[in-house]
């Protein structure tokens, strides 16, 4: 059990599995918070019933809004290192000691869970802005950078609050890593499993369109103000 690592889940209508999502991450973190996301489900109630600290926006933000949140919410108390999953299920508990041990290995890193996706049918548009987003940063930040847009991470509280990453959808973890790379904070990536249900049962608010598009904006405008 880490003391010093706190769990972050941004959650939007997760109320099927956040429950289980908190059970899993709190049987490694003292302390488990729940950004509810502005859901109109009971998301909010199963993470609580579950054992979660939850901290409530009133109306959808995004995830990177949500994840600001969170990391606010451990600064004060000063935790040092915070996990963050998603609250569909598709990272697996079982992989959160490989994440610790990175970071615990390398405590000023932000670490990332590269989703090994073999074997797993993932939708052409999510593969694409995936591709792009990995090679978008790849040449702009000049080093390779672990999976993009992977959400299974640890950061640093304080030294990526200090970052300034603007970005409040799933632009923000594309930004966050750009911004690392150019400070020179250490970024490691770690080969994680993850679970994807089948195609017919998976609720994704990613838009591969609009979502792409709004990284690629996003980095632009970082590299225009220089």
């Amino acid at each position: 059990m880490h003391t010093d690592v706190a769990a972050v889940i941004p959650a939007y209508r997760a109320a099927a599995t956040v429950g289980e999502v908190v059970r899993g991450a709190r049987a490694h973190c003292a302390r488990v918070v729940v950004v509810d996301d502005g859901s109109d489900d009971d998301t909010e109630l199963r993470a609580r019933a579950a054992g979660a600290e939850v901290r409530r926006h009133a109306a959808n933000a995004g995830k990177g809004a949500a994840i600001l949140t969170g990391l606010h919410a451990l600064e004060v108390p000063g935790v040092g290192r915070a996990l963050t999953l998603d609250a569909d299920g598709q990272h697996l508990p079982s992989q959160i000691p490989v994440l610790l041990a990175a970071s615990d290995a390398v405590p000023g890193a932000i670490v990332v869970g590269v989703r090994q996706k073999e074997g797993h049918t993932i939708a052409r548009l999510n593969r694409f802005g995936n591709w792009v987003a990995d090679r978008l940063l790849r040449a702009i930040a000049g080093q390779a950078l672990p999976d993009t847009q992977s959400g299974f991470r640890i950061y640093p509280v304080a030294a990526t609050l200090a970052l300034g990453t603007r970005g409040t959808r799933y632009d923000f973890e594309t930004e966050v890593l750009l911004r690392a790379a150019r400070r020179g904070m250490p970024l490691l990536g770690v080969p994680v499993e993850v679970y994807y249900p089948p195609v017919a049962e998976r609720v994704s608010h990613f838009k591969p369109g609009r979502d792409t598009l709004r990284i690629i904006r996003t980095v632009a405008c970082l590299l225009a103000r220089g």
